[in-house]
């Protein structure tokens, strides 16, 4: 009873009556779906609240994305944080030898942690945003794009209504692949312009383009900023084993350094564009 008592209260910790709970799903893969941990914040209250899901990069679910988790949860979202990472065995690395995961992988363990937040009494289903960063960033991006649902959606996918109601790239990958395509909801990507990991000219273009189709996106590039500019503390430094497609064979390097500049005026558009779509007006 003791060991039972003393694993509850570390899978659920309240600070000034906020909840952070640690939690699993299964993902929304069909006939084979995986169970997903995440880590769930909760504001103070009975709810309904405005939710997020969070999408972390190549390297794992980190202190920076919880502290952005704790932000979050004090603007007054639920928070699901997912990891995608540790139930497939991939250590928390972006070393360019590491298993290579389905691009579909990720995208159902976002649809698994948004039929969850369905199932709490204390979310606002109407109003559920998702928010990547870097790896998990082209997926926030995926989970709002037409073509993307669709092909989902031809394998068995589909997203619970509304779905994802805008979404947030902190300089996504991938951004390339998407350039021919069309999101379907609000999108707001943030990048610095000297990112050697996600270079701005593919995310400039694919913003570009679907503006051109309607679609209600922006960009905004940070002066002077590299990958990595919202994580707090992150030094100036060069990291010669991250994979990155930019280099000759994918291989290898790339610029990190927290931005305080960048990350205050990003943190200021993320909290007006999720308050502006997620929260009742």
């Amino acid at each position: 009873m003791v060991r039972h008592a003393l694993a509850a209260l570390l899978a659920s910790t309240v600070v000034a009556g906020c909840a952070t709970t640690r939690v699993t799903f299964q993902n929304a893969t069909p006939g084979r779906p995986l169970t997903v941990p995440a880590w769930e914040e909760r504001p103070e209250g009975p709810g309904p609240f405005p939710a997020v899901v969070l999408l972390h990069g190549c390297a794992g679910i980190s202190e920076s994305n919880h502290e952005w988790s704790r932000w979050f949860r004090d603007q007054g979202y639920v928070v699901m944080l997912v990891d995608s990472w540790s139930p497939r065995g991939v250590p928390k690395t972006c070393d360019p030898k590491f298993p290579d995961i389905p691009n579909t992988e990720r995208f159902d363990d976002a649809v698994g942690a948004l039929r969850l937040l369905h199932t709490r009494p204390y979310v606002d289903r109407e109003h559920v945003g998702v928010i990547g960063w870097s790896n998990g960033g082209v997926f926030a991006v995926a989970l709002v794009n037409g073509p993307s649902l669709e092909r989902a959606r031809r394998r068995g996918v589909v997203l619970p209504e509304p779905g994802f109601r805008a979404s947030v790239g902190f300089y996504p990958g991938g951004c390339y692949s998407l350039v021919n395509e069309l999101v379907t909801r609000p999108l707001l990507v943030l990048l610095g312009d000297a990112d050697d990991w996600t270079t701005p000219g593919p995310c400039v273009e694919m913003v570009e383009a679907m503006r051109r189709r309607g679609a209600d996106a922006r960009i905004v590039l940070y002066p002077q900023a590299y990958h990595y500019f919202d994580v707090i503390g992150q030094p100036r430094a060069y990291l010669p084993d991250v994979a990155n497609r930019n280099k000759p064979n994918e291989c290898c390097g790339a610029t990190v350094a927290f931005d305080p500049a960048a990350f205050a005026d990003a943190r200021r558009r993320v909290a007006e564009f999720f308050g502006y779509h997620l929260k009742a007006r």
